[in-house]
């Protein structure tokens, strides 16, 4: 099956947990997550199949269009992204860190599918939204000529969507810092 991501941002909380009790009864989609998120936003993330997908975007739009802010369909989306975002990340060598920021939630999910697809690279932990002003950060850890392939293709995508924060990249983190990532 082909991976597809759906993010819908509501302007209205409760007409967002509206919204989203709605995606999930028009399709077959699966929600990675659905919250508030600041400033007074909801947030719905879904995944399955591109047409599933585009459904429930479709639906939402169409009965709650004056509420919704943004709604971005991402395809093909590589499947340790769908799970990085569902918080399922496998244990991780400890290697080479790298660290991007950018300033949404579907900048961020994008950003990772490149970096995943630049290099070979382990998601260490990818947030979107909730307590950072709305917006997104990938950690990657691998060997350090992979991370900085990866950091610099998640950047990149960033930059030419106008939606860069900045980026990170350590050789050899300390031990204890890798404790409370």
């Amino acid at each position: 099956m082909i991976y597809a991501v759906g993010v819908i941002e509501i302007k209205s909380i409760p007409v967002g947990v509206e919204a989203c009790d709605d995606a999930l009864k028009s399709s077959g989609i699966r929600l990675i997550s659905a919250h508030p998120s600041c400033p007074g936003k909801y947030e719905i993330l879904m995944t399955g199949s591109i047409s599933e997908v585009q459904t429930a975007l479709d639906h939402v739009r169409e009965k709650f269009g004056h509420h919704v802010i943004d709604c971005t369909l991402m395809g093909r989306i590589d499947q340790s992204v769908i799970m990085a975002l569902m918080g399922a990340q496998p244990e991780v060598e400890r290697a080479a860190l790298g660290v991007v920021e950018t300033y949404s939630a579907s900048s961020i999910i994008l950003a990772a599918d490149a970096a995943v697809k630049a290099a070979k690279v382990d998601i260490v932990d990818l947030r979107l939204s909730r307590g950072m002003g709305g917006k997104g950060v990938l950690m990657l850890t691998g060997e350090v000529g992979d991370v900085t392939a990866a950091v610099e293709a998640a950047s990149d995508y960033a930059i030419r969507q106008g939606l860069f924060s900045s980026k990170a990249i350590m050789a050899a983190p300390h031990e204890e810092l890798w404790e409370h990532l």
